[in-house]
């Protein structure tokens, strides 16, 4: 399968936004209460957060499948992973161990950074855990959204 890693363009901040919540509620908002629930979304739907990615202040890294966004990856606080979501049809390809390695990479060469903390949803705590993350807390949910709080360092 041929795909495409790189930093998302102004135009695909709706698709990649629309993957994102689609993805969540696919595969994580079972496990969330309806407050979690809206959290997530007004985050995510934040005009200030959209405004902030168009002035280049929130990078979003996309994963493609020829032009089709089917992977969305943002960093918040230099070295706290966002956001990592790959559309259902394209799991266990590859593309989200792509967006990480890509994130770790940039994070190492151009911010001189060697540490990456996330909030791993329970969906995902199994495929962070297989990209070498440690769980450094136990389960929590704040905001009504269940999370894990893992890191590594590389």
């Amino acid at each position: 399968m041929e795909y495409t890693v790189r930093w998302a363009k102004r135009e695909e901040w709706d698709a990649a936004i629309s993957l994102i919540w689609k993805t969540f509620l696919r595969f994580d908002a079972a496990e969330c209460t309806e407050q979690g629930i809206q959290s997530f979304r007004d985050f995510i739907m934040d005009p200030d957060l959209k405004h902030s990615f168009y002035e280049g202040g929130y990078e979003l890294l996309v994963a493609l499948d020829g032009d089709r966004i089917v992977g969305a990856a943002s960093l918040r606080s230099v070295t706290h992973l966002s956001l990592l979501f790959v559309e259902e049809s394209h799991h266990r390809r590859g593309i989200g161990r792509s967006m990480m390695e890509t994130l770790m990479h940039y994070l190492l060469t151009e911010v001189g950074e060697h540490y990456l903390s996330l909030l791993a949803s329970p969906y995902a705590l199994e495929f962070y855990k297989k990209l070498g993350f440690t769980q450094v807390g136990p389960m929590t949910s704040p905001s009504g959204i269940p999370v894990v709080k893992m890191e590594k360092v590389f």
